[in-house]
């Protein structure tokens, strides 16, 4: 059976690829979702986010920034004489914060990891690139464990890497696209390739003076080629043999959407589509250097990019949007999230044109520039983040810079619907799952009425996010070959993993239950 999936990015635009479900696997009634402070402040502003196999989330901003509101645990301190804020510097810019204790230590970097970008690799360490100044060719890498630290490697990148994305490869590499000034890309770890590759569309979709074209939207497609965005076009490209094999027509009205004009995207397959919302209009960059703000774009584009003749499709949103986030939930909707709205948006991808579109409860806090999402295992989404100044700014305007961390909770979480919510009995993880297997997942479901054609598997790849773009989000929808009672409310789920890292790269997962549009908690697994 071939198995649908859906794979998503986010970030300036936020990158989607959907299979199409049935409509009546994904809930549509309206409904709020609420809001929840974790912590009044983690001292630091979180800027770049990443969820762990440990469910323990890495954050940080940057050490240009001045000094952090949190020390640097035994007297320790930074001592960096090119750093351009601080020489030395006994304030942390990353922590670690352990979701379900609620609490965060400092951790201690090196160089600046101001607009870098990351990825797990298949061990599931944190692989993170890039910066500026001193950061720009670096490599560092976080191990989850109690008491781990950043690792960094001198000259790791072959060349400077600013506002550049990572992708993980089915190979189990990481490509790197892209970045300030540079319009290529290379691979880590060198252990294959290790000089940098032209790739002229970078060149060709960058406006002069504006860029449009930084934090590049990239997904692995299912045919094992790359989905690239940038500006306002997309291209399928042969990596390997460094081919552009498709390219895709210009949104309509050609607007730019990716940073600094920044939307966001969504993408899937077997059938793979993307959805791209929000962004700035043409010149908004200049025209705010002369003290004028052009309103954002509330429009989404979509395509089906596996069609041989694919054509932008336009919807509209209820909320203009720029410098949003856009996470895939474990039942298939897309929460769009952040981006100077106080109000999140649920997207129903199956719902027909001009009922795809929910608006949900409002945040107190506003998400500017510099904000993060990241899902977790329990189904909530972990926000943080914001800061559009050059420093840390607490007083005096009007967007300060904001140290706060809060879930949201979807109305999937809502107690009303505690009877549909499987609850997996076993097994508790599965550390090593292969591709193209069947596998028997255990689940509780406390309903009267159990619609076994409603019960799905699926796995979601957690994102490194940044900048609005979570890079390597993917949530894959197995094929689920049977459900069957077993007494108890207790039932036995049949599903089928992946045929192959083309459309899901070796690395860990979190695997949900849905039924009725209702997840469960998830477990880890790893799939290699």
């Amino acid at each position: 059976m071939a198995l649908p999936s859906f794979i998503f990015s986010t970030f300036l635009l936020l990158q989607l690829l959907f299979a199409s479900l049935p409509s009546h696997r994904t809930l549509t009634s309206a409904v709020d979702g609420s809001w929840q402070i974790l912590q009044k402040s983690i001292r630091i502003s979180a800027m770049h986010m990443q969820l762990l196999r440990n469910d323990h989330v890495i954050m940080f901003d940057r050490t240009d920034f001045g000094p952090s509101n949190l020390s640097l645990p035994n007297g320790k301190c930074r001592n960096d004489p090119i750093d351009t804020a601080l020489q030395v510097d006994c304030t942390a810019h990353s922590v670690e914060y352990d979701v379900f204790a609620n609490k965060f230590r400092a951790l201690t970097v090196q160089t600046d990891v101001w607009c870098s970008s990351g990825a797990i690799m298949p061990d599931g360490n944190l692989f993170q690139t890039g910066s500026f100044n001193d950061g720009e060719r670096r490599v560092r890498v976080f191990s989850p464990c109690r008491t781990c630290d950043w690792n960094e490697i001198p000259n790791g990148l072959t060349t400077k890497r600013w506002y550049a994305s990572n992708h993980i490869l089915p190979d189990g590499r990481q490509i790197i696209i892209g970045g300030r000034g540079q319009f290529n890309y290379e691979f880590i770890p060198k252990n294959i390739v290790a000089n940098k590759i032209n790739l002229p569309f970078l060149s060709k979709t960058n406006d002069k003076g504006i860029e449009n074209n930084l934090y590049p939207f990239v997904f692995l497609n299912v045919d094992g080629n790359l989905f690239i965005f940038a500006n306002n076009r997309a291209i399928l490209f042969d990596y390997v043999n460094n081919i552009v094999v498709k390219k895709y027509p210009m949104i309509p009205g050609g607007e730019p959407r990716s940073y600094p004009s920044t939307g966001y995207l969504k993408a899937a397959a077997i059938e793979a589509e993307v959805l791209v919302c929000g962004g700035a209009p043409k010149g908004s960059y200049l025209q705010s250097l002369k003290g004028t703000f052009m309103a954002a774009l509330n429009t989404c584009a979509r395509i089906k990019i596996t069609d041989p003749n694919p054509e932008w499709i336009m919807e509209t949103m209820p909320l203009a949007r720029v410098m949003a986030d856009m996470i895939l939930l474990p039942n298939g909707n897309v929460l769009l999230i952040n981006g100077a709205v106080l109000s999140p948006v649920l997207y129903q991808p199956d719902n027909n044109i001009g009922s795809r579109f929910e608006v949900q409860n409002p945040t107190t806090i506003p998400r500017m520039y510099h904000s993060m999402v990241a899902l977790l295992r329990d189904g909530r989404v972990l926000v943080g983040g914001s800061n559009p100044h050059a420093f840390y700014n607490f007083t005096g305007v009007v967007f300060p810079t904001e140290l706060s961390l809060e879930a949201f909770s979807p109305v999937y979480l809502d107690a009303k619907f505690d009877n549909l919510r499987p609850t997996i009995i076993a097994p508790k993880s599965m550390s090593g799952i292969r591709y193209w297997k069947k596998y028997t997942i255990q689940v509780v479901i406390n309903s009267d009425k159990v619609d076994e054609s409603s019960v799905l598997v699926v796995m979601f790849a957690p994102a490194f996010n940044t900048h609005l773009f979570s890079m390597n989000q993917r949530l894959l929808v197995l094929g689920n070959e049977k459900v069957t009672a077993v007494g108890n409310s207790t039932y036995n789920v049949e599903a089928t993993t992946p045929r192959s890292g083309n459309v899901a790269p070796s690395r860990f997962y979190l695997l949900f239950v849905v039924h009725k549009g209702i997840p469960s908690q998830g477990i880890w697994v790893r799939l290699h």
